[in-house]
């Protein structure tokens, strides 16, 4: 066959299976994963005030340790889902933690008004705690039992009013 007419063939095949592939199976929307690593990393930092707040200060609470950036439309999406979150558990022990991916204080202080959510929002600037987390990706979610132990992790925007994160978020509560 000229060599010509292989190529052809070849990106007709391609072109083809894109087009039957349609039926093929897509990435999986976001999800809670066990958190597979033995030990927590620390995390200790200052929120817009120039408070200092660590994890250790939230043991006896679920606590959900969110990573997020000003610039990406999703993490506002995940926020969104995180109020819906926080007011089925009111009265419970539960926090949630945003802490921004290495953003300038007044950035993230004029964003954060925006935000209709009553939640600590922690500076990252060097994204030393991003590094400690292993966040390669915004946002990125953790969720800590009581005892201060990471149990979960989701990576990209997760739907945290739906029923599998509302259970395993409840299952964790004391």
């Amino acid at each position: 066959m000229p060599r010509g007419a292989s190529a052809l063939l070849t990106l007709a095949w391609v072109i083809g299976a894109c087009l039957l592939g349609s039926g093929a199976p897509r990435a999986e929307e976001p999800r809670l994963q066990r958190w597979e690593i033995a030990s927590t990393p620390a995390l200790e930092l200052r929120d817009l005030s120039g408070q200092l707040h660590a994890l250790t200060d939230y043991r006896g609470h679920v606590t959900l340790v969110n990573f997020w950036a000003t610039w990406c439309e999703f993490c506002k999406d995940e926020v969104a889902s995180m109020a819906k979150l926080q007011r089925q558990l009111a009265g419970r022990p539960f926090t949630i933690l945003l802490v921004n991916y290495g953003e300038a204080r007044g950035k993230v202080s004029a964003y954060a008004k925006q935000l209709s959510v009553d939640v600590r929002v922690l500076l990252d600037p060097d994204q030393d705690a991003a590094r400690a987390w292993r966040v390669r990706v915004v946002p990125s979610s953790f969720l800590v039992d009581p005892q201060g132990t990471v149990r979960y992790r989701a990576i990209g925007n997760l739907d945290w009013g739906n029923e599998e994160s509302v259970r395993t978020v409840r299952a964790l509560l004391p």
